[in-house]
């Protein structure tokens, strides 16, 4: 049987309970286990990952497998926890508190675009685990030399976290679309004899942002808009 999960959070600390000595020695480690289900979940996505397949991929049993990990959630909060663990902390170089929290940002974007089933692990229990608070810990230091409350540091936190989580969602590669800048090339003279003199505010908006961009919908521009506009709120409460 599993140890609970907060244990398996912590299991490197010194005061955690050691797992069960009785039987014969285990073949794979709880680490080994987390590792090659993140590999896993990196390839083939999170719908891939079941316990009968990550046991085969270990070459054990799936009751051996239960050893490790109390369930599959528990053990999607295992790997959540060890990617943010994982994550290159960069010291903060710049005394612009704006320049910091970019830097939080485009680390968190480039976290999920390396491993976009965090996306979809929402399990709270996350926060519990070493990884995510030493992330929370390095991230909040952004607003250092700011007059935010601790509250408000926190709620600032949360809202750039928000912003990024649905700027990487947005990203998201879906396998089946068309590719829209090749679509929009191809499209853009026909759809516009079909409107016609139709819908006039959305055409020349449209057509604004279509040439700008070469495509009806760009991340990057997006991103970059969509960040400094956090940045400004963010900015009417610390800057006062």
């Amino acid at each position: 049987m599993a140890r609970e999960l907060i244990d398996l959070l912590w299991r490197d600390h010194p005061d955690a309970p050691k797992a069960r000595a009785r039987g014969p020695r285990a073949k794979v480690t709880t680490m080994q286990a987390v590792e090659a289900a993140i590999t896993l979940a990196d390839t083939d996505g999170l719908d891939a990952l079941t316990v009968r397949r990550l046991a085969a991929d270990l070459g054990i049993s799936g009751m051996a497998l239960y050893t490790h990990v109390g369930s599959r959630d528990d053990l999607l909060v295992l790997m959540a926890d060890s990617v943010r663990g994982g994550q290159e902390r960069r010291p903060y170089d710049s005394e612009d508190w704006r320049m910091r929290v970019r830097q939080v940002a485009e680390t968190d974007l480039t976290l999920y675009g390396a491993h976009a089933w965090l996306l979809d692990v929402t399990d709270q229990r996350t926060a519990m685990g070493p990884g995510t608070i030493a992330k929370y810990d390095h991230d909040l230091h952004a607003f250092d030399h700011t007059a935010l409350t601790d509250v408000d540091r926190d709620a600032a936190l949360t809202f750039v976290a928000d912003f990024t989580r649905a700027s990487a969602q947005a990203r998201r590669p879906d396998p089946h679309a068309a590719d829209m800048t090749e679509v929009w090339s191809a499209w853009q003279p026909r759809l516009a004899a079909y409107l016609g003199e139709d819908f006039p505010l959305a055409q020349r908006v449209g057509s604004a942002a279509g040439e700008a961009m070469n495509t009806s919908y760009s991340p990057e521009a997006a991103w970059e808009f969509g960040l400094a506009r956090v940045l400004d709120a963010l900015e009417a409460l610390i800057e006062v």
